[in-house]
């Protein structure tokens, strides 16, 4: 669990340092190009748009999700570049976790 609490302040570490010098307003897909770089500059392995297939009737279904970043394939971010976080942006997380079988997510707003 400290490992999970030490990596999740590096994460939101990094989102701060990206937020900081890009300010709101920009499309998810920048914010997310310099959290990778910030990320992948201090160390951690991430991979994007991690593809997570989901069974269907004991059909393997391939890509039927896609992660924004998982770091370390421990943490699941995902970002929005949206004025508030809505349920179903957390409706959206919790499904993510369930079929990558993750327990630890960050939702950062931009």
């Amino acid at each position: 669990m400290e490992q999970l609490n030490v990596l999740s302040g590096r994460i939101i570490a990094a989102a701060i340092e990206v937020h900081r010098h890009l300010g709101p307003g920009l499309l998810q897909s920048a914010y997310e190009e310099c959290l990778n770089y910030e990320l992948v500059k201090s160390g951690l392995s991430v991979r994007r748009h991690e593809p997570v297939p989901i069974l269907y009737k004991q059909v393997r279904l391939e890509y039927g999700y896609r992660i924004d970043l998982l770091v370390e394939n421990l943490i699941i971010v995902e970002l929005k570049a949206v004025d508030a976080l809505l349920p179903v942006h957390e409706a959206q997380i919790l499904t993510y976790m369930k079929v990558a079988r993750k327990k630890t997510w960050l939702a950062h707003k931009l």
